[in-house]
């Protein structure tokens, strides 16, 4: 029996949506994965070509595996050596109490006296905090174990993810613009702009990630925190964290400070961190982030803090990059398509 036309269309089309919707399931849990290789890529490409052109017949499987590598390394080796350093603290922090040169009685004891003197009226426990805060720990340490597995899972597969995407991602680039309905000048000129996006967004986090720890090791420093680099290190990685940012380590600092009676360091800090630290952040990250890709500093930081609230940590790169995208084809449809509008109202008037 012969289907008509129609009946052919719908039930392909209805069998492509069905096949994409559990490709979409399947992708799911990845999706963050896929999205750092996609910015890793699209970042250290121009390292990626240059490899490639210096290796035995220009093989693309070794260009991407030593670009891979090297990706590794740069992210990898400077955590290592961070945690390190913080073990070798809390090692230290240990060592100090088990010979009883350092006395944590005595330590919350000093704290609570001095949120009496700066909080009357207020009474705390910190005793049953700690004691509250250990057994928090210890009845969670399943889930902070298997979240910590589940990040370095994640960030091997985008490491994976990286590889092929090194590799084959022109090919993947052309299946896209073939299978696209618009002019392939106008999808080259979509690709270009969002690559140029996701650059300048990732470069000047970073860039500023460095600024603001060197800042807070600085502050570290002037107000009396001892291993300022170490803690202006942790600073830098934790501004690379959209929703953390430097907050994670200033914001202890301060409280220690204030707590054990260095009022005037407390508020130094304070301000350093906010006044100094925080507006690198909110001013000057926007700014670089727009010189890439000619977009206002106001609309990159909306679309910084947008991206983030809805698509999570990748946000801060998606959020520039879709409203990049919204601007593009805003551009082409003034360029081209009003402009082809014309040509026919012109050739039908004549």
């Amino acid at each position: 029996m012969k289907l008509s036309r129609a009946v052919e269309y719908a039930f392909f089309f209805g069998l492509l949506l069905l096949a994409g919707y559990m490709v979409w399931l399947i992708m799911a849990p990845f999706l963050s994965a896929l999205a750092l290789s996609v910015i890793i890529v699209t970042i250290c490409y121009p390292l990626y070509l240059r490899i490639k052109r210096r290796v035995p017949r220009q093989n693309k499987s070794i260009a991407a595996f030593l670009t891979t590598m090297i990706v590794l390394f740069v992210i990898v080796i400077p955590l290592i050596l961070i945690s390190s350093l913080v073990i070798r603290e809390l090692v230290t922090f240990y060592q100090e109490l088990d010979s009883g040169n350092l006395s944590v009685s005595t330590t919350i004891q000093s704290i609570e006296s001095s949120i009496r003197v700066f909080l009357p009226g207020f009474e705390i426990d910190l005793n049953k905090q700690l004691i509250a805060s250990a057994e928090w720990f210890t009845g969670n340490i399943g889930e902070i174990f298997a979240g910590t597995i589940s990040t370095i899972f994640i960030f091997f597969i985008s490491m994976i993810g990286s590889f092929y995407f090194f590799r084959d991602g022109r090919e993947l680039l052309q299946l896209v613009i073939k299978a696209s309905p618009l002019p392939d000048h106008e999808d080259q000129i979509i690709f270009d702009r969002m690559a140029k996006a996701v650059r300048a967004v990732a470069t000047g986090t970073i860039f500023v990630a460095m600024i603001q720890g060197t800042l807070a090791a600085t502050g570290f420093f002037f107000f009396g925190i001892d291993r300022a680099i170490l803690w202006g290190s942790i600073a830098s990685i934790g501004a690379l964290m959209p929703g953390i940012g430097t907050t994670i380590v200033t914001a202890p600092a301060i409280i220690y400070l204030f707590f054990t009676g260095q009022l005037v360091n407390a508020i130094g800090l304070l301000i350093w961190s906010s006044l100094v630290v925080g507006l690198v952040d909110n001013l000057i990250g926007p700014y670089l982030m727009s010189r890439g890709h000619n977009m206002h500093p106001f609309i990159i930081l909306i679309a910084v803090l947008g991206g983030v609230l809805l698509f999570g940590p990748v946000g801060f790169i998606v959020g520039p990059v879709v409203v990049t995208l919204f601007l593009v084809l805003l551009e082409i449809y003034n360029q081209y398509i009003i402009r082809d509008q014309r040509v026919t109202e012109t050739e039908n008037y004549d």
